[in-house]
């Protein structure tokens, strides 16, 4: 599909000044032009918005995994996810997978089938699709090979995580859901167990082996991200490894370090839409309310950006400029995606047209490609 050459009028625009006013949109090239285009579209009743940036969102796992196993064809699924994605005003979306000891959809042999299927479909797709790897901190035995894999799969974003069961197994007892667990990895209880158990043993050597392997990916160019921080001091010792984004600070503590020490803190947008951590964590809105915010992800709720956003504007908590910010402009300046977040010409056309009375998705343009337009709208493209 060639893209889009046209000037969209009529509709309030969100601008680059943040002030939100009736103008036009030129896109020509997929890019955001500053002369006007020979075919115009009437767009009153509309409000156009930058494209959703969507730092991190596992959502598309029930498109590539809808019963137990993956799809034979894991690239449909991919393609199902896009779509969904377009549906939900994202243009640019960092699909989130494990590589993970759990196994089964978090498996390691289940993502290699992930990032290749990625890599297949991102080309012929609008929306920009990046991968990002969530790595298990204590799977030591594959430190050695995980920067030439980071490579061969074509992943710029890794995120270091540890969902060990550190207490119980500390303690001696086996932890929750243990079976299922062990189903799911295709082990059976007590080699999942043991498993769990000699990981836990090596605790010691996860620190060295990960200041080796963040000084080796940054290297490579990779972005590097921690998970889940709970207090000030592992943040801190995160930073001291060029790990710069924290995704999704358990609390207040963890968030604060962040920000003072000049670094990016990721929320939830579900946190936002449900009022609060689903697991008792801190709460969204009150880390939005102190400044401790720098983007919000969809996690794994692809509608959630955009409802969040709407709810921060329509709660007073933001206005809606600096609202629509923490979805567009400001996940893009997380990543160094200078080619996007705003209207400004030169931009990439990255844009998603909201009927302004009902704030539904009407159309997503994506690289001044349509991926998705639906309703009324489309007479007016067509017309």
């Amino acid at each position: 599909m060639s893209p889009l050459e046209l000037t969209l009028v009529g509709a309030q625009v969100l601008l680059p000044s943040q002030e939100v006013e009736c103008s036009e949109v030129s896109i020509a090239q997929g890019l955001i032009q500053r002369d006007r285009a020979t075919r115009l579209v009437d767009l009153t009743g509309y409000l156009i918005l930058p494209g959703i940036v969507d730092l991190h969102g596992d959502g598309f796992e029930r498109h590539i995994a809808p019963r137990r196993g993956a799809m034979k064809q894991m690239d449909e699924g991919i393609r199902a996810a896009e779509a969904e994605l377009a549906v939900n005003g994202i243009t640019t979306a960092v699909l989130a997978q494990f590589h993970s000891w759990e196994g089964g959809v978090r498996g390691p042999e289940f993502a290699e089938g992930v990032f290749r299927a990625i890599a297949s479909v991102k080309h012929s797709v609008p929306t920009e699709l990046i991968p990002q790897l969530r790595f298990e901190t204590h799977m030591l035995e594959d430190y050695a090979s995980l920067p030439q894999m980071v490579q061969d799969w074509q992943v710029p974003y890794v995120v270091f995580n540890d969902h060990l069961p550190h207490e119980r197994l500390a303690q001696g007892r086996t932890p929750p859901r243990l079976t299922g667990q062990a189903l799911k990895a295709g082990r059976s209880p007590d080699a999942h167990l043991k498993l769990l158990q000699d990981m836990h043993a090596r605790a010691s050597e996860v620190p060295a082996a990960l200041e080796v392997l963040c000084a080796t990916l940054k290297r490579q160019g990779i972005v590097l991200g921690s998970h889940d921080d709970a207090t000030s001091q592992a943040r801190s010792w995160w930073r001291e490894r060029a790990v710069r984004i924290a995704e999704f600070p358990e609390t207040l503590e963890a968030a604060e370090a962040t920000k003072s020490a000049g670094d990016f803190v990721i929320l939830g947008s579900p946190n936002v839409v449900r009022g609060g951590s689903h697991k008792g964590n801190a709460s969204a809105l009150d880390l939005i309310a102190m400044g401790l915010c720098d983007a919000l992800a969809s996690d794994y709720h692809y509608p959630s950006p955009k409802r969040a956003a709407l709810l921060l504007a329509k709660s007073g908590l933001r206005n809606l400029p600096d609202a629509w910010a923490l979805i567009s402009s400001g996940p893009a300046r997380v990543l160094d995606l200078d080619d996007r977040g705003t209207l400004a010409p030169g931009k990439r056309a990255d844009l998603v047209i909201l009927d302004a009375e009902t704030h539904q998705v009407a159309a997503t343009i994506a690289g001044g490609r349509v991926s998705f337009m639906a309703g009324d709208i489309v007479a007016r493209f067509i017309a």
